[in-house]
């Protein structure tokens, strides 16, 4: 029996959903969580927060059920609330998972799942809750008893022939969220239609079956794994490595997450000696304290401002960072080789993810040729929302690229198998995840900081730095510029302004984007290719909710799509001068900036009319 008086809350809730002070749906959700069974655990903290009238709390943690996105079900923790990630809506989606699995009618020996986390806060308890969850349904489970990298969990999942896997982090959201990723057995994370059945089982979930955690240890039910494992990821990383010089000093960034385990050991092996790890970042916290705006993303610049400081005074060559989880990287390097000893006379700066994935594939795709290991039938993958500079220099080594893909790394993996993994090169998108080889499914930080310092130690034997051969590139292939644009619009009312703006692309396109004209729109959700003032022609292509306007610039256009694991939209920016017409490389890119910053003007405008 409740504790409260559910007739006197139940009004009190009414009242304030009548008053407007808490939205329909939010208080719809509330009234399940005071008053059906499934939720007794919660519903005195429910109730606490009703009669104290915490409406905006509710609201923010009741307004919908948390989805899941490109790569699972992330969000804000919050003890309580369908939209928050607590132990109810965590345990909700490893019972979903264990139940979709049993469907399968596996042999009991298949029966298992790989279980890691990061170093965020309660990422350890909700690991512990998925193993309890996921015993309790008749699985083994495979345990990294340690803060360990997402590719690693993807590793081990392949390793140990798991049926699933379960991957406790929110990557590189702020400090307040926390998530699932849930892999399948191939170590990708869920596709269809598995992960629409999986959804759907976790949507239906009422009881949620559970174990002892450490009964379940005690019973060898719950296998540590974490040293075995290591010395076989470390191994098969490093297994990608090519020969060449070494004779560079690393900074590295772990940006308070698991990086350290996993990218030291390799760098090492691969003949990396000169290692400073950056000490300010080296602390594993889930508070993320000593970086800009406690949010340890590499994608963001400013992350790099205090190491590039560091790098001065320690005559480093790179740096290298990664997000949390290990499965994103980042990288700044000196701008021009130094005309001194004095580093300070020489800038230095980042690189965003599309140039770090041009320069991947291509240092990739040298070394493959290099060795004599380049067919036609050899293979890149990248995104619809990756630059374009990745299949021009793959057509230059004569080789294929895949890139009629939506955002996930899930898509690449599975284009990866389609090819033919033997085929497989290398595989990159625009955030910052880059991918070699065939033991995982998903991008790999550690992978791809061994290939950049890889790539960096070539740059200084030759006398020019990462930023020269980038220029190099673009004389070759054509100058790309790209930008990505993220507008946030949290929480319900946020949700519909989404919807509008979306619809807005679809229904009543801007016409122009910096005075260049729109040609065409590419709409994925509806699979349609609509020139300007003609008919709709069927546009052949995976569906996903996303918008492209193609300009009448060759190779200008921009993507919009709402993020499938923050609550924003994401514009894409993309501009593109030949190779032929190139004369001052500099002008150039100023000219595309200023046009880029022209595009996010008029888009920014066109948003907030919705």
């Amino acid at each position: 029996m409740p504790s409260f008086d559910a007739t006197a809350v139940l009004a009190q809730l009414d009242a304030a959903a009548t008053a407007g002070k808490i939205t329909p749906a939010a208080a719809a959700n509330v009234r399940i969580w005071l008053t059906e069974p499934r939720y007794s655990d919660y519903a005195e903290e429910t109730a606490r927060h009703v009669t104290e009238g915490k409406w905006k709390e509710l609201d923010d943690a009741f307004w919908t059920i948390i989805p899941f996105g490109t790569g699972g079900r992330r969000g804000k923790m919050y003890p309580i609330g369908c939209n928050a990630i607590n132990d109810r809506t965590i345990g909700e989606s490893a019972q979903g998972l264990a139940t979709y699995v049993l469907e399968q009618k596996l042999p009991a020996d298949q029966l298992s799942c790989g279980i890691a986390y990061d170093t965020r806060h309660n990422s350890r308890r909700f690991a512990e809750l998925c193993a309890s969850i996921m015993v309790a349904n008749g699985f083994k489970v495979f345990f990294l008893d340690d803060y360990r990298s997402t590719p690693e969990l993807s590793f081990l999942v392949r390793n140990k022939k798991c049926a699933c896997g379960i991957m406790v982090t929110a990557s590189h959201n702020p400090p307040s969220d926390n998530a699932v990723k849930v892999y399948w057995s191939s170590g990708a994370q869920v596709i269809p239609p598995h992960d629409k059945a999986i959804v759907d089982r976790v949507m239906n979930t009422d009881v949620i079956k559970k174990t002892d955690f450490n009964a379940a240890v005690a019973e060898g039910k719950v296998i540590f794994c974490k040293e075995e494992v290591d010395e076989a990821f470390y191994q098969n990383v490093y297994g990608q490595s090519f020969f060449g010089p070494r004779n560079i000093k690393i900074i590295y960034s772990p940006l308070h997450g698991v990086g350290e385990s996993a990218v030291i050991p390799v760098l090492k092996r691969d003949n990396f000696q000169d290692i400073e790890i950056y000490a300010p970042h080296r602390e594993q916290s889930g508070d993320f304290p000593n970086v800009p705006g406690h949010v340890s993303n590499p994608e963001n610049v400013e992350v790099f401002d205090a190491i590039i400081s560091r790098a001065y005074t320690s005559g480093a060559d790179v740096i290298l960072a990664t997000d949390p989880d290990c499965d994103r990287m980042g990288c700044a390097a000196p701008v021009k080789i130094p005309l001194s000893k004095d580093m300070k006379q020489t800038p230095w700066a980042t690189f965003n993810g599309n140039q770090l994935g041009v320069l991947l594939a291509d240092y990739v795709c040298e070394q493959r040729k290099k060795n004599g290991g380049l067919t036609k039938d050899h293979f890149l993958v990248t995104t619809l929302v990756t630059t374009q500079m990745i299949r021009r220099l793959g057509e230059s080594y004569g080789v294929k690229t895949y890139n009629n893909l939506h955002v996930g790394f899930k898509w690449i993996a599975k284009q990866i198998d389609e090819g033919g993994p033997d085929l497989f090169l290398f595989g990159t998108e625009e955030s910052h995840g880059f991918l070699i080889g065939q033991y995982v499914r998903d991008k790999d930080g550690a992978a791809a900081c061994m290939l950049m310092a890889e790539l960096a130690a070539v740059c200084k034997d030759q006398k020019k730095t990462i930023h020269e051969r980038l220029d190099s590139l673009y004389w070759q292939h054509g100058y790309h510029g790209e930008r990505v644009l993220n507008v946030t619009m949290p929480g319900s009312a946020g949700m519909a302004r989404m919807q509008s703006l979306m619809g807005n692309f679809r229904s009543n396109p801007p016409t122009s984007l910096a005075g260049i004209k729109v040609t065409q729109v590419r709409d994925y959700k509806n699979l349609t290719t609509t020139p300007t003032g003609g008919k709709p022609t069927k546009l052949d292509a995976p569906p996903a909710d996303m918008v492209i306007l193609d300009l009448e610039a060759e190779g200008n256009y921009v993507a919009v799509r709402p993020s499938g694991t923050e609550p924003k939209v994401k514009f894409y920016m993309f501009t593109y001068v030949p190779a032929e017409q190139l004369a001052d490389l500099d002008r150039t890119k100023e000219e595309m900036n200023e046009r880029m910053k022209a595009y996010e003007t008029d888009l920014k405008a066109f948003a907030d009319k919705a």
